[in-house]
């Protein structure tokens, strides 16, 4: 029988491990200062990186504001005609889907008073050189295992050894 101490570290490195989950960034638009007119939303974006997968919020009162995004015409001359989409509920949570320039503006005229930003959204960094197995590990040895993005698979695997190493009656 194992110890209760030895299921507890385990338990915890099976938390470890379930929490390494690629995760996007949701940034707040503005930070802390929000969704307002005489913001310089310009630098705030220059002062973060978007990837592809996270999410862009803002935040702002839903019954001043609104949020639209448009083409880049509709952001150089703060105009919603042939917009893409419009957010009027005081927290919006937009998912940045794709490696290109989004551009969002206010849509009752505040767009002329700054409320406008345009982000661009890079695509995902490629994992770590130090995390992908290369052809260069010495003939013999093993080559390390790596999980990308598989976390349900290494969570079935985590959960198939525990079974064996500590036997089915802790699970």
């Amino acid at each position: 029988m194992v110890s209760t101490s030895a299921q507890l570290i385990f338990l915890c490195l099976f938390i470890l491990f379930s929490a390494t989950a690629t995760t996007a960034t949701d940034h707040i638009v503005g930070a802390n200062k929000g969704w307002n007119p005489g913001m310089n939303y310009t630098l705030w974006a220059n002062n973060n990186t978007f990837y592809v997968g996270d999410l862009i919020s803002f935040r702002y009162q839903k019954t001043q504001y609104n949020v639209f995004e448009v083409n880049q015409t509709g952001y150089d001359n703060c105009t919603t005609e042939g917009a893409l989409g419009n957010w009027t509920s005081g927290k919006d949570f937009i998912p940045l889907n794709e490696a290109k320039r989004f551009y969002f503006i206010c849509g009752n005229g505040q767009c002329f008073n700054g409320m406008k930003v345009t982000v661009l959204v890079l695509p995902l960094p490629p994992p770590p050189s130090g995390s992908v197995a290369a052809n260069s590990t010495p003939s013999g040895s093993a080559a390390p295992v790596v999980f990308h993005k598989g976390l349900v698979g290494l969570r079935a695997f985590v959960l198939a050894f525990a079974s064996i190493w500590f036997g089915s009656g802790w699970i």
